[in-house]
């Protein structure tokens, strides 16, 4: 991470995580994805911020959020279909406290997951697990292949276009596998990850080709609005591919509301990727990764601000 980030104190951080976090309760959270979709019909994915777990107290409120939440948006009747509901994505890191990246075993957070696909697929609600650094990719990918092998279709993954493995890794999925796409926000070395973002966002578009002529229901996570209207207009339209096989997600809070509405005029689903916290340290983590990896938000967020003064 860039040291000016680190150094950004944490009360002003919180001050910028504002309108890319969606409060600091799982009612915040559903309150914002309720009201994205009444109002401009937008579906939502929740994510609990949990990073840099050290006591298996907080693996245990993990998991008792995570079932909270799978009960919750199941009873909510303010959305409609499968599809229409929030979904839920989950980091396995946040559920042991020896991470792999950090040269632990990954113990305990396989048999937790299981427990929130076990609840997810008795309340018809989907999920999907979030790819991490390098050192996760491939605890990430057999546990995804187990759950599919076993039956459990309502469990996705999330690929990173700009590993350099990520191509080979999308032949190898089980057939149907929804795949969420994304260049990633891993500082990764030259020797795993591309380092250019216009090779990662062509290696976006080659990724969601690949799948979807393979019959995986694609989402297709980016800002760059150029990079939007390719997928659509190079990838999707040659294939003639139905508007019920793919998605287009984006963060909540960056704006980019001229390409949404587009996107639901057209009958495309659009989904906002809506994360909270059960308290402003982990909001602010967060905060920080993405002020690394988009500086650009910073000036986005005053030019918000201060438009509202």
């Amino acid at each position: 991470m860039n040291p000016l980030i680190r150094l950004i104190p944490p009360a002003f951080v919180r001050f910028f995580a504002r309108p890319y976090v969606a409060g600091d309760s799982l009612a915040k959270a559903l309150e914002v994805a309720g009201r994205l979709h009444a109002e401009r019909g937008l579906a939502s994915t929740l994510d609990l911020l949990a990073e840099d777990i050290r006591e298996q107290e907080t693996v245990q409120r993990n998991i008792a959020t995570y079932l909270a939440m799978i009960d919750a948006v199941a009873a909510d009747s303010r959305f409609g279909g499968e599809l229409e509901k929030p979904s839920l994505s989950l980091k396995l890191s946040s559920y042991t406290t020896a991470p792999l990246d950090k040269g632990g075993d990954a113990a305990g957070a396989k048999e937790s997951v299981l427990r929130i696909v076990d609840r997810a697929r008795e309340k018809g609600v989907r999920l999907t697990i979030d790819m991490e650094s390098r050192h996760w990719t491939d605890f990430t990918i057999r546990l995804l292949e187990e759950l599919h092998a076993a039956g459990q279709h309502h469990v996705g993954g999330v690929f990173q276009t700009r590993l350099h493995r990520t191509a080979a890794d999308l032949a190898r999925l089980p057939q149907g596998l929804r795949v969420r796409l994304v260049i990633g926000i891993y500082d990764e070395p030259e020797s795993v990850a591309v380092r250019d973002k216009r090779e990662m966002k062509e290696r976006l578009l080659a990724a969601a080709r690949s799948l979807l002529e393979r019959g995986h229901y694609v989402e297709f996570a980016t800002h760059d609005e150029a990079i939007v209207r390719r997928f659509l207009a190079e990838v999707v339209a040659p294939l003639g591919v139905a508007k019920d096989r793919f998605e287009v997600q984006m963060l909540y809070g960056v704006p980019r509301e001229r390409l949404l509405a587009e996107l639901r005029r057209e009958g495309i689903r659009a989904r906002l990727y809506v994360p909270f916290a059960l308290g402003w340290p982990m909001a602010i983590a967060y905060l920080r990764r993405r002020l690394d990896e988009y500086p650009k938000m910073m000036f986005l967020v005053m030019r918000n601000v201060f438009s509202k003064g």
